[in-house]
């Protein structure tokens, strides 16, 4: 916080404008503006916005009616922004809660303020690009995630054709055929993650909260648009030499552990959900459990089979409804399908009729 520029003259300027760049070596010398000061700006420039935005809201409702507002509330927000930075950035004058502040843009490369160029390319980014995203983005993710869902398709049948073809090698040459089971992929299981993942992955927020994270840090680039036009803020206030400039550097650490936990919460818990769908299938496997779709288990049709469950509402699933296949117990004593069974204690391990703690690693396939 104790670099220092001279971008500017120390002629004063007019209220809410610019100072005029001044090319001599004698302007004064201006710290950049810390963190606080550029977050108090911003919810000043929020607040304007906002009633800016309501007398534009109410000037269109009795043009037009409430049915506009309703129908184009994105655009008529969009067009409060940009009229607002064009009355004020655009025309090189401060914004007021720039001018609240004592604080003013200038181009982090030149050291002098910014030229029309980069003004109206930070207002176009600032107003037009999230707008933009806002409409385009479900789209995209829609257009994505339908190409993904069948491509991952059109891999699972491929895995399912081939453990097929293992599963008759398999019963005509006993030894012959391993378990049954066909690798999955590398690319299939990117599709599956992209696909699963697509609008986590398309969040902008996830973005801002990067750059807010380093914003904390730095102190400079608080939104994403003035990161990508090099445009800083300097403080114009004269300091008293008592005066220390403070910064956020604590909550920088703080939102950046948030970051890096989620992220590794969310890649373990892909990884684990991975891991544990490949073991259980090797369980099932071992325990004479069909579970990649080729060929037959133990099915009750056969009432030859598990003789001992009498009466056909015994012998029936009671979350699939049909006689069940691979008939396993709970710890409870309940008795349903292997592939239904599975299925709901991995995602809520307790028995679907009791409510008793179930288990994966707790279920008993049953033989007779």
């Amino acid at each position: 916080m104790s670099t220092t520029i001279s971008p500017v003259s120390s002629t004063p300027a007019p209220t809410g404008a610019f100072p005029e760049a001044s090319p001599s070596s004698h302007g004064m010398i201006f710290p950049w503006a810390a963190a606080p000061d550029i977050i108090r700006a911003t919810q000043k420039d929020a607040y304007y916005q906002s009633v800016l935005l309501d007398r534009l809201s109410e000037l269109l409702r009795k043009l037009y009616g409430a049915r506009l507002l309703h129908s184009q509330s994105s655009e008529i927000r969009a067009l409060a922004d940009l009229l607002y930075h064009s009355l004020t950035t655009l025309r090189g004058a401060r914004t007021l809660g720039e001018e609240y502040c004592d604080i003013v843009h200038i181009d982090a490369d030149t050291q002098r303020l910014p030229r029309l160029g980069k003004r109206a390319g930070f207002v176009a980014t600032a107003v037009l690009v999230p707008y933009i995203l806002t409409k385009l983005l479900p789209r995209f993710r829609a257009r994505v995630k339908g190409k993904l869902d069948r491509a991952v398709q059109r891999g699972e049948e491929k895995i399912r054709r081939e453990e097929a073809q293992l599963a008759m090698v398999k019963n005509k040459i006993p030894g012959v055929g391993g378990n049954g089971k066909v690798k999955v992929p590398v690319k299939l299981s990117v599709q599956r993650y992209l696909r699963d993942n697509i609008e986590m992955l398309t969040n902008c927020d996830n973005l801002l909260a990067v750059n807010l994270a380093v914003f904390y840090f730095s102190g400079a680039y608080y939104h994403v648009a003035k990161r990508v036009w090099g445009l800083r803020y300097v403080f114009t206030k004269k300091l008293a030499p008592h005066e220390q400039r403070v910064g956020y550097e604590v909550l920088g650490v703080l939102l950046g552990a948030q970051l890096v936990a989620q992220a590794y919460l969310h890649v373990s818990k892909y990884l684990s959900l991975s891991v544990e769908e490949d073991a259980w299938g090797k369980v099932g496997a071992g325990l004479g459990v069909q579970v990649g779709g080729g060929g037959r288990g133990v099915e009750l049709e056969d009432e030859k089979k598990l003789a001992f469950l009498q009466g056909d509402l015994a012998r029936k699933c009671t979350l699939c409804l049909s006689p069940m296949t691979d008939p396993t117990a709970t710890s409870c004593g309940h008795v349903f399908c292997w592939g239904c069974i599975e299925e709901w204690c991995r995602s809520k391990p307790e028995c679907p009729l009791c409510r008793q703690g179930a288990f994966v690693q707790h279920l008993l396939p049953l033989r007779g």
